[in-house]
């Protein structure tokens, strides 16, 4: 297996619908730019209803699938909420709190997704079950979450992949990156995504150099890959599973094997 391939970075659930993305990338990185068609062609939107009543969502409101149900109560327990309308725990329901912001229709809002006052939402993305996007969230477009994913407080996603169990919590900006299962980013963790010289992405392993002519080239960071607060990918960063990249520190473009810890 070439140290390219997706299948170096991660490791997908048997039949996940992520392969068919995947499965026409050569190079891991080949996902970016195809990521936008594959959302567009995935999506189901649903926030249609929402929306009808403005972008800006004025009063808590509960989506189950295609269903837009108003007036609804909710509360936290045990760190998760419910959901309910005159007394009934909706299961299942997603919850868009007052004050989020919808841009647009090309929107599609998982099974259990959270989406918190401040939080302005562009298409298209696709919010999968369970994820929560906090407080001051912009998710820009073009951004694919996986399963119990977290766009947190005042983190900035753009052209990204996100897949199951990825938390970016804090303070984090996510620009045409992928982000790999159980990835954990620390607060005021930074992808970068575009070079100040306009000169090819270098990658030396081994022997082989490889030269990737891209104007925006994020990070792709494999499975389990933990980033400390205040860390900073440079343009054109790949990390095998399970690399650590520690607290203030830079990791420079260029390709880390799984394991490595960046200091």
């Amino acid at each position: 297996m070439s140290w390219y391939a997706p299948q170096t970075f991660f490791k997908l659930p048997e039949n996940d619908p992520l392969e068919k993305l995947f499965s026409c990338s050569d190079y891991v990185w080949d996902a970016l730019d195809n990521l936008k068609t594959y959302i567009r062609d995935q999506i189901k939107p649903n926030v249609e209803t929402l929306r009808a009543r403005g972008s800006l969502v004025t009063q808590a409101a509960a989506i189950i699938g295609n269903e837009t149900v108003f007036d609804v109560d909710w509360r936290f327990e045990d760190s998760k909420f419910v959901v309910s309308k005159d007394g009934a725990v909706l299961d299942g329901a997603a919850l868009v709190l007052p004050g989020a912001f919808l841009s647009d229709d090309d929107l599609e809002i998982g099974e259990g997704v959270l989406v918190e006052t401040g939080a302005m939402l562009k298409g298209p993305s696709i919010i999968g079950r369970g994820t929560e996007v906090r407080q001051g969230a912009y998710v820009r477009g073009s951004v694919l979450s996986g399963e119990k994913c977290i766009i947190g407080h005042a983190t900035e996603a753009k052209n990204v992949l996100m897949l199951s169990g990825a938390k970016a919590g804090h303070f984090a900006y996510l620009g045409d990156s992928i982000i790999g299962s159980e990835v954990n980013l620390g607060a005021g963790a930074k992808l970068a995504n575009l070079k100040m010289l306009q000169t090819p992405y270098r990658f030396k392993v081994d022997d082989q150099i490889l030269e990737v002519n891209r104007r925006k080239f994020g990070a792709i960071l494999g499975d389990r890959v933990e980033t400390g607060c205040n860390s900073v990918t440079s343009p054109g960063v790949l990390m095998g599973p399970d690399c650590k990249l520690l607290p203030n520190v830079t990791a420079k473009g260029g390709y880390y094997p799984r394991k490595s810890l960046l200091r």
